[in-house]
């Protein structure tokens, strides 16, 4: 219904571009707890998207069954999900709106939406945007806003809704002022650099002069080449060494305010006395006009108008003449000429701009870089510092939300089909972002000292916290609780494997088992952790509370039978084993979790689980124990060591990987016993051998597909809830079966059933189990039996009789005791712990350097790095390992980007520990101050640093006495000044030695950014957004030994660093990878239904922004573009580029990727000047991010070195593909296929320069590599001996031309030579070819079948869109480079 926007899919029904009253979701608020409910989408979608977080994929148990990835129509139940689907969208009707004063207009609606969702359209629309308090009519009847529009009778087809006018009331009045300021600052960024109301930046229109998709703006054709000024800035050449920072946010034309007022507030008179309030009079405002007029106007029970009150004399008599209008704006309009005419031009601006620049994201995204801006007067922003968003409550109308109970209710939505479970994940989602954002304002609030502690008396640290229906607590360890595990360090750790227990749980997703709300936000050096909060849980003693866990870490311990039944459906897809403990009474206590997760009943009858932070089993090679040894692996590589606590987990990632590489194993292993026992028979009883073989092998098959066909509706029952499959174990299988090299050996006939058990997500083979657990299968047989137990032993399985691993998390724990019958069972558990340990440092880690090495992991920054890391279940603390891996590897210099971000993140992260305790120490008046001594003693070449101290006027004469109570870290102390470069530098060293066990040896940013080629803006970038800092966007002299690079003037703010559940839209996840597996299996056409339909889902789900949408967008588009469709492929592509902006950060290496491929589909489309600013724009955020020395730099200038060369720049073309040349030869090796190419490009260029000598010695240098790596048979060597021939034809008519003008002079006959300017379309085809796209010839007519069937829209006839086919099909080597 958003339709009206233009830009989003007409089937969202529930996402609002508005950002509607603030007044946190005002227009729904009659009865909170109901709203969250009724209508999860109130209020634009905010949401969590905190990708960078490994778990970039954990999705609903119940579904991974029934979707079988890949063989999607071999599935009934998801055809008819499909059918479902459709019938959800396919039923929009229009009505007819008729707004006072303006003419009747159309709207498309849909019967799914609530008449609320009209409301939101026209506060919206430009001609009734400054309307808000009005009711919608149907023939006289009201409509109610949150009934559904099907529900309501008469209402069809043509309909006439009428707006009608409605008294105000105070909280009316309220939100319409507050809409009405909205309006006025729609095109003003201070929010988002501020970062609140999930606004953030974006500017991508800066470089496209507005839409790209509108034909009529394709400012220079093709032909009208002479007008492109291809020449980019200085800093943008290959081999510039500047690294400018303003560029990062180039001017928005668009910014630049329009005043309509001086001043909009609330006047001092408020609230009105007794006597007026009785005459309807609401609250008193006080205005200046831009003509400088001061005027006091009433907002009444019928409207606004003017009065005779002044700054100091009270007359609420309404002024002569006197004007009544139920909108401010018309008063407005009538009383200031200068704010009717820039009113009017700010909505056209407003309404014109991309829905995607102004939709809320759904979670917070800061940005650490902002310009000075002027800080103007605005009652609403004041309004909220001091009312709302500081007291108890979040929202005016008077109640706090219940968080826990709309946290659980969501989760108790029922999800039986398709549209029940879209309406359960959107609410899941919808609470989920919505608590992030409470909770992250919570946890400054206390931080900054605006919340009261609920325990005053006791010290700081130890103080805890309730704000808005949410528990905070500080990461201290306080009452010695960890003191065993590692004290403070211990408690800092503790929140953060808390979270990821939660993330765990909650994607288990299992019914009747409840987990907290759980945020960690670190703010200011502190970690707080928000929860919301258990009903009941405050009024008693924990002891009491808990019924199952244990409170002490194990000494005494209680288990109860429900919570057993609930947490053993959790305990095969999270690999935790059933196991029994000692209590303090030598009993022996039955647990499926760890000792400390403990189970509480709440005042709701809901079983709560909580403290899940071991819910993973421990890393070994970070927990010394001693008596134990490790696995040679880890000790050749100086394992265990020393860590700072003793809460140092496996991540989940690894536990899936291990688990999926002990299953291969375990069929070898079987395999190779069954081949030995056939081969051994085979002498004896052939015959009887043979029956029992296909027995056998009939069964396997069988059973596996019995195992997938798990019917869809069952979401309780347990085989549903057994397998989970997450995106990430997709990555760890692809990575295990890839980089097995084993793998091959697997025996033909199992290897049938390797990859069907991998695909169906379960890691276990249900298969087997069943065969084997009655024990009336083919297994019958006494050996066969034998050769799987054998199998199991070998690989560690719990189970004999099958394959089974799973984890017990409290081996090795302090404190905990096991009964001595499980004596064997526990060995078993550590050896297991051992091979896992030793797995992530033999297997896992040099995986992952293998993945760089190939290129099939291209990290550019600390989070990509970080994240691709995560995938492969490696944790950030084995970074000294993996450089170690890196920088003993005989390709080291291949690796030598990844070996840079390596450093710089180590320096960062040691940078951002050290930070975290300084920052504590530091007094509020003194934090820009202690903020800009750091980072000159971190960055800054100047050699004494001094730190700035407050100026001394400010500081009181008095010693102030030292109050007890003061803001967390209030401390007086002025500790921090004494910091310098020097001693910052060595205790990065000794951080990076002692945590990271990594050897730096850098006394000084120089020599650290001279021993590892580092860039400081780099380092700067890096360190701003672990930290949060945000810092002034100038020019900063790092290098100058004469004065610090900073001043506290630079420092510009201080943001929190939030990490929280990110909640999954299943359904259309699956759609999305359906969509996938068959665009790879080169089903473009139904590959692209299935992405579209994801598309739907996901905008269903999430709303109209986040990071899954854009890689949604971003393959849609690339569909488009391979199917001839170009203006679609521009226009969903645009889509991605500005949400990857907003959603991501402007400069994040995703958004890099997303502005080239832009730039590709906007040169298709003729648009030149546009491609290369885009281009350009790319290679600038790069340079930033990670410098000129990274492998995407080669594919990125070569891009830039062919679009000069189609505009015949060709100097400048040369340069970009020359650098590209080197940097491919530097990363994939001289001999590589794309080195070969990068040298025709460099040819091409040549040729046309008419400089053939040069030509002829690239295209042979092409040439000789083609030859060695593919034959001369091939295709490309014959198409590179053709072109040398024709250079060398060319190259000997020039010089033939030459001799003769020598000879005869003036009057030599020239013969004309052909100098070729290349055309577009073989420029388009190269650049097709270097970005790896592949063009399959299709028929106008499929063409025209495919748009009319995903699109449903009419076809635009566009004769010319196969034309850059002609070259036929591309041979796919082009694609996959074969490096030797």
């Amino acid at each position: 219904m958003v339709s009206k926007t233009n830009d989003i899919p007409a089937s969202v029904p529930s996402c609002n571009p508005v950002d509607l009253a603030r007044e946190g979701e005002t227009a729904n608020d009659k009865d909170t707890s109901k709203t969250a409910l009724k209508d999860p989408c109130a209020c634009g979608h905010r949401g969590d998207t905190a990708v960078m977080n490994g778990d970039a994929g954990h999705d609903q148990a119940e579904e991974a069954d029934s979707k079988q990835y890949g063989n999607a129509d071999a599935d009934p139940a998801e055809d008819a999900n499909e059918q479902e689907v459709i019938v959800i969208q396919d039923t929009g009707f229009t009505v007819k709106i008729q707004a006072p004063g303006t003419e009747p207009f159309d709207l498309q609606v849909s019967p799914q939406e609530m008449v609320q969702e009209i409301h939101q359209v026209l506060m919206d629309r430009e001609d009734t945007c400054h309307r808000t308090c009005f009711s919608l009519q149907l023939d006289g009847n009201v409509l109610d806003n949150f009934a559904e529009l099907k529900s309501i009778e008469g209402l069809q087809e043509g309909s006439l809704l009428k707006v009608v006018e409605e008294p105000y009331t105070v909280r009316e009045a309220r939100i319409h002022v507050r809409h009405i300021r909205d309006l006025l600052k729609s095109l003003d960024p201070s929010d988002a650099y501020n970062g609140v109301d999930c606004n953030s930046l974006s500017f991508l229109s800066v470089f496209t002069d507005g839409d790209l998709g509108d034909t009529g703006k394709h400012k220079k054709k093709g032909n009208e080449l002479e007008q492109i000024d291809c020449t980019p800035p200085e800093h943008i050449l290959p081999g510039s060494k500047e690294r400018p920072l303003v560029p990062l946010q180039p001017q928005n034309k668009d910014w630049k305010p329009m005043q309509c007022l001086k001043v909009l507030t609330m006047s001092g008179w408020n609230p009105p006395p007794g006597n007026r309030k009785m005459h309807g009079d609401l609250m008193y405002l006080y205005i200046v006009t831009v003509e400088d007029r001061h005027v006091s106007i009433t907002a009444s029970t019928r409207g606004f108008y003017l009065n005779q009150s002044t700054t100091y004399v009270f007359n609420p008599k309404p002024a002569n003449p006197s004007i009544l209008s139920h909108s401010l704006v018309e008063l407005l309009s009538q009383i200031s000429a200068a704010f009717k005419k820039n009113f009017t031009a700010l909505q056209k601006k407003r309404v014109q701009r991309n829905p995607f620049e102004r939709i809320a994201t759904p979670f917070q995204v800061y940005s650490w870089t902002a310009p000075q801006i002027d800080h103007a007067m605005d009652c609403v922003r004041a309004e909220d510092a001091y009312t709302s968003r500081l007291g108890y409550e979040e929202h005016i109308p008077g109640q706090t939300r219940d968080w826990n109970e709309e946290l659980q209710t969501t989760r108790e939505l029922s999800r039986k089909n398709l549209p029940e479970r879209l309406l359960r994940e959107r609410a899941i989602f919808k609470v989920h972002s919505d608590f992030a954002g409470a909770a992250t304002r919570g946890a400054m609030a206390v931080i900054d000292g605006n919340v009261m502690a609920i325990n005053p008396g006791e010290e700081t640290r130890m103080q805890m916290f309730i704000w808005n229906n949410i528990f905070f607590s500080l990461g201290f360890d306080v009452r010695d609780h960890y003191r065993e595990l590692g004290g403070d360090a211990a408690a800092h750790a503790a929140p953060t494997n808390d979270l990821n227990g939660v993330r765990a749980y909650s994607a288990v997703d299992v019914e009747g088992l409840y987990t907290l709300g759980t945020v960690v936000v670190d703010y200011r050096g502190y970690r707080v952790t928000a929860q919301s909060i258990i009903p009941g849980i405050l009024e008693r003693e924990q002891e009491q509370s808990v019924i199952y866990g244990s409170i002490d870490f194990g000494k005494t311990v209680v288990s109860h039978p429900k919570y057993l039944e609930l947490l053993e459906k959790t305990s095969r897809p999270l690999k935790v084993q059933h196991h029994a403990v000692l209590n303090e009474k030598d009993t022996s206590v039955e647990l499926c979790s760890s000792v400390e997760c403990k189970g509480i009943i709440g005042n709701d009858g809901r079983h709560y689980i909580l403290d899940l932070l071991r819910t993973f089993p421990p890393d070994l090679n970070y927990l010394p124990v001693e008596g134990e040894e490790l696995a040679p692996e880890s000790q050749k590589l100086g394992f265990p060591c020393q860590h700072r606590h003793r809460l140092a987990c496996l991540r989940q990632e690894l536990i899936e990987a291990f688990v999926e590489h002990r299953y291969l194993l375990f069929m070898k292993m079987a395999a190779l016993q069954l081949m030995q026992q056939k081969a051994n028979k085979d002498k004896t009883a052939a015959l009887h051998d043979t029956s029992t073989a296909d027995a056998e092998s009939e069964s396997k098959p069988q059973a596996l597909e019995a195992s997938e066909k798990v019917p869809d509706g069952t979401p309780t029952s347990p085989t549903s809830s057994e397998s989970t499959l997450t995106l990430d174990d997709a990555e760890a299988m692809t990575v295990s079966e890839s980089s097995a090299p084993e793998n091959q050996e697997a025996p033909a006939d199992l290897k049938s059933a390797v990859p069907t058990a991998n695909t169906s997500g379960t890691h276990e083979p249900s298969a087997a189990e069943r065969q084997n657990g009655g024990c009336d299968s083919p297994l019958e047989d006494p050996k066969s039996r034998e050769m799987v137990l054998n199998a199991c032993k070998a690989v560690g399985s719990i189970s004999n009789t099958s394959f089974d691993i799973r984890f017990n998390p409290d081996i090795f724990s302090p404190g905990v005791r096991f009964p001595d019958d499980s004596t064997e069972d526990i060995q078993k558990q550590k050896q297991l712990l051992k091979d896992a340990a030793a797995f992530l440092v033999s297997f896992q880690a040099p995986s992952f350097v293998k993945d760089c090495l190939d290129h099939s992991s291209l990290p550019m920054d600390g989070a990509t790095m970080t994240e691709a890391l995560h995938q492969r279940g490696i944790n950030m603390r084995y970074l000294g390992t993996v450089l170690e891996f890196v920088d003993n590897m005989p390709a080291k210099a291949q690796l030598e980007h990844i070996y840079r971000i390596g450093i710089s993140e180590l320096i960062t992260r040691c940078a951002k520990h050290i930070f975290k305790t300084y920052l504590q120490g530091v007094e509020l008046s003194a934090l820009s101050a202690a903020v800009s001594h750091f980072l000159n003693c971190l960055l800054s070449s100047f050699p004494d640093a001094v730190a700035h101290l407050p100026a001394d006027e400010l500081v009181s004469r008095r010693k102030s006495r030292k109050r007890r109570n003061r803001v967390p870290g209030g401390g007086d102390n002025t500790a921090w000044a004494s910091l310098t470069p020097s001693e910052l530098w060595k205790n990065i060293n000794s951080e990076a030695q002692s945590y990271y066990h990594s050897n730096l040896q850098c006394e000084s940013v120089d020599q650290a950014v001279e021993k590892y080629g580092l860039q400081k803006i780099t380092l700067l970038r890096e360190i701003s957004i672990k930290t949060g800092i945000q810092i002034l966007i100038k020019e900063y002299n790092f290098d100058s030994r004469h004065k610090p690079a900073f001043t506290e003037e630079d420092i510009l703010n201080i943001f929190p660093v939030v990490k929280h559940v990110n909640p999954k839209a299943s359904d259309a996840f699956h759609f999305f990878q359906s969509g996938q597996a068959k665009v790879q299996q080169g089903f473009l056409k139904e590959g692209c239904e299935l992405i579209n339909e994801a598309l739907n889902l996901f905008n269903n789900v999430y709303g109209a922004m986040h990071v899954e949408i854009c890689a949604c967008l971003r393959l849609l588009a690339r569909l488009n573009y391979i199917m001839g469709d170009h203006p679609e492929a521009l226009s969903n592509q645009q889509k991605a580029v500005l949400m990857s902006e907003r959603v991501l950060g402007i400069e994040h290496p995703n958004t890099v990727q997303e502005y080239m491929h832009l730039a590709l589909y906007c040169f298709a489309n003729g648009q030149l000047s546009t491609a290369l600013k885009l281009l350009y724009r790319a290679r600038y955020l790069m340079l930033v991010v990670c410098g000129e020395d990274h492998p995407e730099m080669a594919l990125l200038d070569s891009n830039i070195g062919l679009v000069l060369h189609g505009v015949m720049e060709y100097d400048l073309s040369l340069r970009f593909l020359e650098n590209a040349l080197a940097n491919n030869s530097k990363y994939h090796g001289p001999r590589s296929l794309k080195v070969a190419l990068s040298h025709h490009l460099v040819a091409r260029v040549y040729e046309s320069k008419a400089e053939f000598r040069s030509a002829l010695q690239h295209e042979k240098e092409g040439y000789t590599i083609y030859k060695n790596q593919v034959g001369e048979a091939h295709e490309k060597t014959k198409e590179s001996s053709e072109y040398l021939k024709y250079l060398t034809q060319q190259a000997v008519a020039l010089q033939r031309t030459m001799n003769e003008i020598y000879k005869n002079g003036s009057n030599a006959s020239i013969m004309p030579l052909k100098f070729t300017a290349p055309s577009m379309a073989s420029v388009l085809e190269q650049l097709n070819i270097i970005n790896g796209i592949i063009f399959i010839p299709l028929s106008q007519k499929d063409l025209e079948n495919l748009k009319a069937e995903v699109q449903r829209r009419q076809l635009m006839q566009d004769s010319g869109k196969i034309e850059e086919q002609q070259g036929g099909q591309l041979e796919l080597d082009d694609k996959l480079p074969v490096d030797d």
